[in-house]
């Protein structure tokens, strides 16, 4: 009896170890299979980032269009799937992200060494330079940094300007919004007094609001660029998605992907 009792403790082990690899294997398998199989990949974006995100009416409907939704669209036809788009609250993505919410970030997002930590990023696929916008009737009243001292400045919540304006600001009031959009209507509104995005969302934006312009002041350095957002430790998934941007890169898409999404915005 007592045999017995050890077979089958030894064979409960057995089992429960192979349930236990098996069980991990799962849970940390290839993300690719993962998304092959269930026929369509999940990307989150925010969609008041214009060129790269923005709404649009697409046939009478209103939907997430831009160059980063456009290179998503390549990505999920290289992998043979269906592209579903969420759209959220920039600072809510990188969650999203890591509780499985969606497969990939594309919001014109920076691959800071901060998120490096907890996510993994494919290579730059874009770069923009950082401007200031601010009033066309301030024109001459903002010329350089020091200009800004005292002044209200707006970012986007959880973005790279949020650190850029604490940064290289550090004499001025940053106020950090959800969203681009009610940026420019706080400084449509004279709630603040310039806000800091990236060059071609500044002209997004401009070409539609004639009041506003992007200021003289320059900033330190350049944006580091952007860069497509993957939960850690999916390496299949990583190199699936470079092998996308390889290929449109050395077509040199990307750049008539963005000439084309800033012609939709400036058609608005």
């Amino acid at each position: 009896m007592k045999k017995h009792l050890v077979k089958i403790i030894s064979v409960a082990l057995i089992v429960s170890s192979s349930i236990g690899l098996f069980g991990c294997k799962s849970s940390t398998g290839n993300k690719v299979d993962e998304i092959k199989k269930a026929g369509v990949i999940l990307v989150g974006t925010s969609g008041d980032y214009p060129p790269y995100e923005f709404h649009g009416d697409v046939n009478g409907k209103d939907e997430i269009v831009g160059f980063d939704i456009e290179i998503a669209k390549q990505i999920a036809k290289d992998l043979g799937v269906k592209l579903v788009i969420k759209d959220m609250k920039f600072d809510a993505l990188l969650a999203s992200l890591n509780t499985n919410k969606v497969d990939f970030v594309m919001a014109g997002m920076t691959p800071t060494p901060e998120r490096a930590t907890s996510v993994d990023f494919s290579k730059i696929y874009y770069t923009a330079v950082q401007t200031i916008v601010i009033r066309a009737k301030d024109k001459d009243l903002i010329k350089n940094l020091a200009d800004l001292k005292d002044k209200v400045i707006a970012v986007q919540k959880g973005s790279i300007q949020e650190g850029i304006a604490k940064e290289q600001l550090p004499n001025s009031k940053v106020i950090a919004l959800p969203k681009i959009s009610d940026e420019i209507l706080e400084l449509k509104n004279n709630k603040v007094d310039a806000l800091i995005v990236e060059a071609p969302v500044a002209a997004a934006y401009i070409s539609n609001n004639k009041d506003l312009i992007i200021a003289e002041v320059k900033l330190q350095g350049d944006d580091s660029g952007s860069a497509v957002g993957i939960k850690k430790g999916n390496t299949a998934l990583v190199d699936a998605v470079n092998k996308t941007l390889d290929k449109l890169i050395t077509e040199k898409q990307i750049d008539k992907l963005v000439t084309d999404a800033t012609d939709k915005v400036i058609a608005k």
